[in-house]
């Protein structure tokens, strides 16, 4: 079967869904694998390094795509009416696409009548059988630890301790906002660069799991947080009155950080607001506020997606989409694999193609679209 791995198109997109370490074993489950010509040069990884592991490097999109059953993305295809060449178009009916797909339901009303059968890996149930392919997860993990590195270029004072004859420059205080992955890989980061940190988080189990890193809780606690997150893992949306109270203790340690990680999501929605106008006009002048949490809008009431603000009283907001796309080299590694993964579990040897049976859970999860018709059950008719 051909599988072809195609260039990102979309703004601030660094990132591959292939390497050369995963299109060799691509080519050991029996594909021919056509690999678009400089998919690969943003995260670091030359069209050579793809010839050199058994890939054929196509010329452009087209030729790429060319027969192609499998297709491997990092974003959505580009669809007719959006800056740049309709990818959509090109994918052959009938092909398997794999990427993360934002999907919403007029992007898979489009999947399904290009007749492409799509699986949007976002969408992975979170469950102990997915984890190796899980692509949040890998994503995040990364976006935490890049969130504290660029906060710590951005602050204009030391990270640890440090102890000089001149006399002794204090550590900085961290706070993380959402101990999810990003949030606990941010906790660690933050200690290993010598910070003195704690985190904040509305799910039950959160509070132990700062602690085990040396990280303090901070957060308010009642019968609504015992309840907070979905069976899946993610935090459940909260209560205006539990917000307001959880509002008061942040706010009341907020003042006193130089640097502040928002790492909050709530799955399908916006991204809460965490830091309110306030909050940041209590913080001092050269604190740093990271947004991961950005591309949903943002944690805190003052990001600019996309953007790095300064606030009147000299607060730094970086509010960058896009977090893991900023580590591409890491993040291409990882979510190569996750695909890798995906792929190798569902394959069938004697047809030398995927079998992607309908019961299977983590089929199910992510299918979208399949023969031309819209089979996910959040985006199905009726």
């Amino acid at each position: 079967m051909r599988l072809a791995v195609m260039k990102e198109r979309r703004a601030d997109e660094a990132r591959v869904a292939a390497t050369p370490e995963t299109v060799k074993k691509l080519i050991a489950l029996g594909n021919t694998v056509a690999v678009e010509a400089g998919a690969g040069l943003a995260s670091g990884i030359p069209d050579a390094a793809y010839r050199e592991a058994g890939a054929e490097v196509a010329p452009d999109a087209a030729a790429a795509l060319s027969d192609a059953g499998i297709v491997l993305k990092v974003r959505a295809p580009l669809a007719a009416g959006e800056e740049g060449p309709d990818e959509l178009s090109l994918i052959p009916r009938g092909a398997l696409l794999v990427a993360t797909l934002g999907a919403d339901k007029d992007s898979v009303a489009r999947l399904a009548a290009a007749g492409v059968d799509a699986a949007a890996m976002e969408m992975l149930p979170r469950t102990t059988r997915a984890q190796s392919m899980d692509v949040l997860s890998s994503q995040a993990n990364l976006a935490g630890y890049r969130a504290v590195i660029e906060g710590a270029a951005a602050f204009d004072r030391a990270f640890p301790m440090l102890m000089t004859a001149a006399g002794t420059i204090p550590a900085a205080n961290v706070l993380v906002m959402g101990a999810g992955v990003a949030g606990l890989q941010a906790i660690a980061t933050a200690r290993r660069l010598g910070g003195r940190v704690s985190a904040t988080d509305v799910r039950p189990a959160a509070k132990e799991e700062i602690k085990s890193l040396g990280a303090s809780f901070v957060g308010y606690e009642d019968e609504e947080s015992k309840a907070a997150q979905t069976a899946g893992g993610y935090a459940k949306a909260m209560s205006a009155e539990f917000l307001a109270k959880q509002a008061e203790i942040v706010a009341a340690a907020i003042g006193k950080m130089d640097i502040v990680v928002c790492t909050a999501l709530v799955q399908g929605r916006r991204a809460p607001i965490l830091v309110t106008e306030a909050m940041v006009a209590s913080m001092k002048p050269g604190s740093v506020v990271v947004d991961i949490a950005s591309d949903a809008g943002g944690n805190c009431a003052l990001t600019r997606p996309g953007e790095r603000a300064v606030t009147e009283n000299g607060v730094i907001i970086l509010g960058w989409r896009n977090w893991p796309a900023r580590i591409p080299a890491a993040a291409s590694s990882l979510y190569a694999r996750n695909l890798l993964t995906f792929l190798t579990t569902f394959w069938d040897k004697d047809s030398s193609k995927p079998a992607l049976p309908a019961e299977d859970d983590l089929v199910r999860g992510v299918m979208l679209t399949r023969g031309g018709q819209v089979v996910h059950p959040n985006f199905a008719a009726g």
